[in-house]
C-alpha cells in the first residue's frame, strides 16, 4: 500500500482511470453505514486500524486488492461493487465534487481554507457551494476574448494550415465514409442526398420561421434535429452549406469549445467537411488533374461542376491543390477598402501582417487585384492578374460577390512558375506592388505632403469593433439564452 498526496489524488481523479479512490472511498463509507459499523468494527473484520480506513474512506490512501476484497467481503458486496465509478448517493457525489474543487487552482487562488464536508454541512449547503465553483469555472473559461488574443490564436492556427498544405487526410475519410453510406460519388449533391445524410448520423432538418438571431443553425441533440432559417431566408445552396458544416461538428465529434483557439479550429474543420461531401475528393480531383493537364485549370469550373459557391469552391481548391496537383496556393477575401477578413498562404505571397502575425483586419495593397477589381469597369467579370512583388510575381484570379453587401472580392493566386496550368493566364493586366518594403501605395505623394502636411485634420470614420472584446460565451457571439428558449418552444410543438 502506498500513502498518497491530496495533489496525487487530484491527478488521479481528473484522469479517466477506472479506480477512482474518492469514489472508492465514498462507497465504503456509504456500505458501512448502511450496515451500522463503525471504523473500528471494519478495522477488527479486516485487519487494520481505523484511521488507515477512514484515509482511504477520504480518497486520500490506495488500497490493494486483496484488502479491497476483505473490505469487500466485511460488508456483504465484492470488489466490482466497490469499484463501480458511480458515487453511491447524491451526498456522495457532491462531497467529491467538492474535494476535486478544493483541489483545483482555480479554487486555491480564492485564498480559502478547506471545508470539510462533514456530516454537519447539509446537502443544500454542499450543492450551493458545488454549483457556484462551477459556475466560476465556465465565467473564467470563456471570458470574452480580446482582439489581440483572438489574432495571435488565429495566426497560430494559419501557421498549422500551412504546414499541412490545408489538406486534412482524416476529415476526407470521414466525407468519404458519409458519402459512401448514401451512395453519392459526384456532381452537385441532391437534396435528397443530403436528407439521408442527416440520417445517417442519426438527425432530421427542420427549416422554421424566427430561428434565433445569433445562429446559423440550431441541433437539438435530445430530439435529433437540426433547426435552420426557411428558404425564404435561406436560398437552397446556402442552406445545403449550413446543414453540412452542423452535420460536420457531429461527424467530427465536437465538444463545447472551451477556449477561443478551440472554437476558431472546430469551425475550419466543420467547413473543410461541408467542402469535402460538396465536392469529393476522388471526383474533384480527377477534374482538377484534367485541367492541369490540359492547362486550364479554374475555380468557376469547380463551381458550376457541383453547383457550389465560388468562395466554397476557392477554398476547395486550396485543400486539393497542394496535396494533388503540386502547386501552392493563396486565397483571400476582402471589402471594398482592402481589409481582409479570411486568408490563407503556402506560396510566399506577403500579406500584410501586424507584429503577431496575423493578417486578418490588415489592409492590402491598392495595387493587388483584390483592389483593382473594384474600380474595373469589368468587375463582375473575373478578374485575372499578375502582380509583381517583393516575393516575386504571383498570377490570380478575382471574383467580386455582388450578392454580398458590403461586397466582397474572392481571390486565388499562384507564383508565376505555376500561372502556366491556369486558365486566364494570358491576360495581359500587371501591376507592380512595393509594399510592405518600399514605397508604395500606404505614403502619400511626396509632393502631396510637401503642399498639405500639416495643414490637414481628417475625422476617421470610427469603428466600434477596435476596442471591443470578442463576444463572449462558449459560441462566442451566441445568444444561448434565446437559443434554449427557441427549443423549448419547438419540442412543445411537436
Amino acid at each position: 500500500m502506498t500513502e498518497v498526496s491530496e495533489s496525487r489524488v487530484t491527478e488521479e481523479v481528473s484522469a479517466p482511470a477506472e479506480a477512482d479512490p474518492l469514489v472508492i472511498g465514498q462507497r465504503i463509507r456509504h456500505l458501512r453505514v448502511e450496515q451500522g459499523l463503525t471504523l473500528a468494527r471494519l478495522g477488527e473484520l479486516v485487519g487494520r486500524q481505523a484511521p488507515y480506513l477512514s484515509q482511504i474512506e477520504n480518497g486520500k490512501r490506495e488500497t490493494t486488492l486483496s484488502l479491497l476484497g476483505g473490505i469487500a467481503s466485511a460488508l456483504g458486496t465484492d470488489v466490482a461493487g466497490l469499484l463501480d465509478p458511480t458515487p453511491p448517493s447524491r451526498r456522495a457525489e457532491l462531497e467529491i465534487a467538492l474535494r476535486r474543487a478544493q483541489a483545483d487552482p482555480l479554487f486555491r487562488e480564492l485564498g480559502l481554507p478547506d471545508l470539510q464536508p462533514s456530516a454537519r454541512l447539509p446537502d443544500e449547503a454542499l450543492e450551493h457551494i458545488v454549483r457556484l465553483f462551477a459556475e466560476l469555472k465556465r465565467q473564467r473559461g470563456v471570458r470574452a476574448q480580446t482582439p489581440e488574443e483572438a489574432r495571435k490564436t488565429n495566426a497560430a492556427l494559419r501557421e498549422e494550415m500551412r504546414d499541412r498544405g490545408n489538406y486534412f487526410p482524416a476529415i476526407e475519410g470521414l466525407a468519404r465514409d458519409a458519402l459512401d453510406a448514401v451512395g453519392h460519388r459526384d456532381g452537385p449533391l441532391p437534396q435528397r442526398k443530403l436528407a439521408d445524410l442527416a440520417r445517417h448520423f442519426g438527425f432530421t432538418v427542420r427549416p422554421v420561421q424566427e430561428l434565433p438571431a445569433s445562429v446559423r443553425s440550431l441541433v437539438d441533440q435530445r430530439n435529433g434535429r437540426i433547426y435552420i432559417p426557411q428558404r425564404d431566408e435561406l436560398d437552397s445552396r446556402s442552406a445545403r452549406t449550413v446543414v453540412l458544416q452542423t452535420l460536420g461538428h457531429l461527424a467530427l465529434g465536437h465538444a463545447d469549445p472551451g477556449r477561443f483557439g478551440e472554437f476558431l479550429r472546430q469551425r475550419v474543420e466543420a467547413n473543410y467537411f461541408a467542402g469535402a461531401v460538396l465536392m469529393p475528393e476522388d471526383a474533384a480531383v480527377a477534374r482538377l488533374q484534367a485541367a492541369k493537364e490540359a492547362r486550364d485549370l479554374s475555380v468557376a469550373e469547380l463551381e458550376e461542376l457541383f453547383g457550389v459557391s465560388y468562395e466554397m469552391a476557392a477554398h476547395r481548391f486550396t485543400n486539393l491543390a497542394t496535396r494533388h496537383l503540386d502547386i501552392p496556393v493563396h486565397f483571400v477575401r476582402s471589402d471594398a477598402d482592402g481589409v481582409i477578413w479570411k486568408a490563407y498562404e503556402n506560396n510566399g505571397v506577403p500579406f500584410p501582417a501586424d507584429p503577431d502575425g496575423a493578417i486578418e483586419g490588415q489592409r492590402l495593397c491598392a495595387q493587388w487585384a483584390t483592389r483593382q477589381v473594384f474600380s474595373s469597369e469589368e468587375k463582375f467579370d473575373l478578374h485575372y492578374q499578375y502582380t509583381d512583388t517583393p516575393s516575386g510575381t504571383y498570377w490570380c484570379v478575382t471574383y467580386l460577390e455582388g450578392d454580398r453587401e458590403p461586397s466582397h472580392a474572392i481571390t486565388v493566386g499562384a507564383r508565376f512558375a505555376e500561372a502556366k496550368y491556369f486558365r486566364g493566364r494570358d491576360t495581359r493586366r500587371r501591376s507592380r506592388s512595393r509594399c510592405p518594403e518600399g514605397p508604395c501605395c500606404r505614403e502619400p505623394d511626396p509632393q502631396l505632403v510637401q503642399k498639405w502636411d500639416g495643414k490637414v485634420w481628417p475625422s476617421p470614420r470610427p469603428h466600434s469593433h477596435v476596442l471591443a472584446a470578442l463576444p463572449a460565451g462558449t459560441f462566442p457571439g451566441v445568444d444561448l439564452a434565446e437559443a434554449y428558449a427557441f427549443l423549448e418552444r419547438a419540442e412543445a410543438a411537436e
